[in-house]
């Protein structure tokens, strides 16, 4: 895959580097894959820097009051800074054919029309309407119990989480958690370090995984390990609107 120090070029650019035959056999074997470098650091300091900015976000959640863990993440408004929109856009048509893979060995729906736009707005019209972008913010001490995101019926199962800090260097610990309920067997657990710039495809709920019978759904959760030391920030691209 891309791994370049600095990338040239459009965000699309970046995305579109990306070994995809590579990525795709790698979340088929663990329902998670890396990317290559997506965003130059200053392009990630900026990003990072927006958290400050409240007037972008509908809302904020302190993790510890809802239970969720500790620490504390924004939801952006629809008026998504250029970058997010454009990786969002960039991702969506690439993980497109996986979703409809999926969806063909589960024998379940695929409504996912082959624009963005299009999908984003049957979310509304389902009354999922809120954006659901999120930068999040972890200190020392803080960490994400093991979660899905699904804020409704409508669904996309795969969405993408890109380092904004160094690890090893700006912060310690925080390593990227999921977990695999496997059938008939024990949960399988993995983690993954976000390298600055770098993203993570990740499944939102549920993959396939082969079986005797054919294919089964295999659930996953994800989460956050301690931070341990340092400041530890993300950036979350969703793929479908929440409630």
């Amino acid at each position: 895959m891309i791994d370049t120090t600095h990338p040239a070029g459009s965000v699309r650019d970046q995305v579109d580097a990306t070994d995809w035959a590579a990525l795709t056999d790698e979340i088929a074997a663990y329902g998670s894959a890396p990317t290559g470098r997506l965003l130059t650091p200053a392009q990630c300091r900026e990003i990072a820097a927006l958290y400050d900015e409240t007037e972008r976000f509908r809302t904020t959640v302190d993790m510890a009051r809802h239970r969720f863990g500790s620490g504390q993440y924004r939801y952006f408004t629809h008026d998504l800074p250029a970058v997010v929109r454009e990786l969002r856009e960039a991702f969506y048509p690439r993980l497109l054919p996986i979703a409809r893979d999926w969806s063909a060995k589960l024998g379940t729906s695929a409504p996912w029309p082959e624009e963005l736009a299009e999908w984003i707005g049957m979310c509304h019209a389902a009354g999922q309407s809120k954006s659901a972008q999120i930068l999040l913010r972890y200190g020392a001490g803080d960490w994400n119990a093991l979660h899905r995101d699904v804020f409704g019926d409508m669904l996309f199962p795969l969405q993408v989480v890109i380092g904004l800090d160094v690890p090893g260097t700006d912060y310690t610990g925080g390593e990227f958690l999921m977990t695999e309920q496997r059938p008939r067997a024990q949960s399988r657990g993995s983690a993954a370090t976000l390298l600055q710039g770098h993203g993570l495809v990740f499944t939102t709920r549920d993959r396939p995984v082969a079986s005797k019978r054919g294919w089964s759904t295999a659930p996953m959760r994800h989460g956050v390990s301690t931070v341990r030391s340092g400041r530890r920030r993300t950036l979350g691209l969703v793929f479908h609107d929440a409630q």
